[in-house]
């Protein structure tokens, strides 16, 4: 249970990149989601650098507590300071989870605290429009070290203009979806103690069990990890049953 002190609240946002940033935007407009238009970013490579125009721009699917960061690269030479194109070389998809924190400096020494090597505090900047015509989205971001988590990159961002994620004209999806669910992290049984205690020191929470899956929760997050089955297995048919059953929310795993 989240508390008021706790410098996690949520799912800010998950990422899932491509090199093909209009064909997937396609893709998820037939999925039934309502897009945001399309953005290119500034970032900083390191905590009090400058900002420099990067490689990748995105679209979102807002849900205005949470959303999904659709990222593409657009530039192939481009500044790539968040190292973007090693992420799409790996493989693209689902490649990145960002929670919600209302102090990313809190995050950073929390996260630091408990042993994990992180960025530090990054700035992000990106042109967004907006009804009263065109603004600046800013926020704050802290990535754990992504030579530590496999699956993917993980960190939290924090909010500086919240109100340009919360447009009432994005929020609304023909297909009926309104928020993220949780996050299924499935992996190997040798792997799964130090996933499963890499996320109790990322959220600062206990682990539950529930049914096939332990479940890790902060505030309206919840990462649920288990082990990886036979395709017609029992884990694979419990854990479907649950995404099931969460419908129409937006249910994401990798």
């Amino acid at each position: 249970m989240a508390t008021m002190t706790h410098d996690i609240t949520g799912f800010h946002h998950v990422g899932i990149v491509n090199r093909d940033l209009d064909s997937m935007a396609a893709r998820y407009r037939a999925f039934g989601f309502t897009l945001s238009p399309r953005s290119r970013h500034l970032l900083s490579e390191r905590p009090g650098a400058p900002l420099t125009a990067g490689c990748t721009a995105n679209m979102c699917v807002l849900f205005g507590d949470s959303y999904i960061e659709l990222l593409g690269i657009v530039d192939e030479f481009g500044a790539d300071p968040w190292h973007t194109k090693q992420m799409v070389e790996q493989f693209e998809g689902l490649r990145i989870l960002s929670l919600d924190t209302h102090d990313a400096a809190a995050t950073d020494a929390r996260l630091g605290a408990a042993g994990l090597a992180t960025s530090g505090v990054l700035e992000l900047e990106r042109p967004v429009d907006t009804e009263d015509g065109p603004a600046t989205l800013r926020a704050r971001s802290v990535h754990v070290d992504p030579r530590t988590t496999a699956e993917g990159y993980i960190g939290a961002s924090q909010h500086l203009t919240r109100e340009y994620v919360r447009q009432p004209r994005y929020l609304s999806h023909p297909n009926g979806a309104h928020g993220l669910a949780s996050i299924l992290v499935v992996a190997e049984d040798a792997q799964m103690d130090a996933i499963i205690q890499r996320y109790r020191d990322i959220l600062g929470t206990a682990a539950e069990t529930a049914g096939p899956a332990t479940v890790l929760e902060r505030g309206s997050a919840r990462i649920e990890t288990a082990v990886a089955a036979a395709p017609d297995g029992p884990v694979r048919r419990a854990l479907l049953g649950v995404v099931r059953r969460r419908s129409p929310r937006a249910a994401v795993s990798g």
